[in-house]
């Protein structure tokens, strides 16, 4: 999907624009790709220029050396493509830490936004799953996993993300990134960069958000519960609350009709 390349500062993004309109930037989460929002990205992009891209350390896009993952590095990242692409006043669409990193592009690095759009939002502390927690406490431990074991964890890992089960060709697309050794030491790599300091001082300025938010969540999300987006809305002046029955913490993927129909309602002011 993904066809074209930007180099940043912290390494090489990959990334895509399709359709034509107000600007629409979709920024995914973990552990994911822009693969999350394929069944999303054709209806918005009816009205709108949407702009899709991997974070640094997942999918297509690769880190510099000695550059790790975090919300601080995807933040600073998407500043820099929002420059590089020449976007005014762009939508901001977010999920989980790439809603965390949308916050923080806006609120810190002063991204102009029109609108902000968080989709299970890994934004209100805790946001690290007791898996990563535990992966954080034990790096050796699962850094000289077997290959295989490894694998396994990580799948079981991935089956909680949706509501639906995913189907085969889907999962394998969604963990091929972490296949082998070197897909071991990635996904380890980018939850080692999981830091919730990197939220605290957008925690601290939720306030201080003034355009239009949307906080759209699955209903049976087990990674991020639903009253956290109740939490959330309440933190953001006017923000507007959606969840989505029958939806888990990977809302797109489980629901990209629902997901698609309710950012094109909050694009179009209604």
């Amino acid at each position: 999907m993904l066809q074209t390349q930007e180099k940043v500062t912290g390494g090489t993004v990959a990334c895509e624009r399709v359709g034509e309109g107000p600007a629409v930037v979709l920024t995914h989460g973990t552990p994911s790709s822009s693969l999350l929002w394929r069944g999303v990205v054709p209806e918005l992009a009816k009205d709108h220029t949407v702009h899709v891209w991997d974070l640094l350390g997942y999918g297509r896009s690769t880190t510099g050396p000695g550059v790790r993952p975090s919300v601080a590095l995807h933040a600073a990242t998407l500043a820099e493509l929002v420059e590089i692409w020449g976007l005014r006043d762009p939508v901001l669409v977010g999920h989980d830490i790439g809603a965390a990193a949308v916050l923080r592009a806006h609120l810190r690095h002063r991204v102009p936004a029109r609108a902000l759009a968080l989709l299970d939002a890994a934004v209100l502390p805790p946001w690290t799953t007791p898996v990563a927690q535990h992966i954080q406490a034990h790096p050796d431990a699962y850094r000289t996993m077997p290959e295989h074991v490894f694998h396994q964890l990580i799948r079981a890992h991935l089956a909680t993300a949706t509501h639906r089960p995913l189907d085969g060709a889907t999962e394998r697309a969604y963990l091929e990134p972490y296949a082998g050794v070197p897909g071991q030491q990635r996904y380890l790599d980018q939850v080692e960069g999981f830091d919730e300091a990197d939220t605290r001082e957008v925690v601290a300025a939720l306030g201080e958000v003034g355009v239009p938010t949307l906080v759209l969540w699955g209903e049976h999300d087990r990674w991020l519960p639903a009253d956290a987006a109740d939490r959330l809305a309440a933190a953001i002046p006017g923000a507007r609350r959606v969840v989505v029955p029958g939806a888990g913490h990977f809302l797109p993927e489980d629901d990209p009709a629902t997901t698609a129909a309710e950012l094109g309602r909050f694009l179009r002011g209604r």
